[in-house]
């Protein structure tokens, strides 16, 4: 009987420097240029679906600390619960 597969939304995502510690040791492999076509192009697939799961954590970063730094027209901090995560 075969298994369902993991639901993307629920399965576990390393953090952000676990990320980039694994496309810096991916580029590494992929700049030795040693490894056969196929192995390359699998490498750089999940090279670029890191390095874009890691932009948007890092765009998600950015909103955060703009809204925490935010002040209104006179000079006043702007507050207001943020999301948790």
């Amino acid at each position: 009987m075969t298994q369902p597969k993991a639901d993307p939304a629920t399965e576990h995502r390393p953090g952000f420097e676990e990320s980039i510690r694994r496309l810096t040791a991916i580029v590494e492999q992929l700049e030795r240029g040693d490894l056969p076509l196929e192995k390359t192009i699998a490498l750089f697939e999940d090279g670029m679906r890191i390095a874009r799961e890691s932009r948007a954590d890092l765009d998600k970063a950015e909103k955060r600390v703009e809204e925490l730094l935010a002040v209104d027209d006179d000079g006043s901090p702007v507050t207001r619960d943020l999301p948790p995560g």
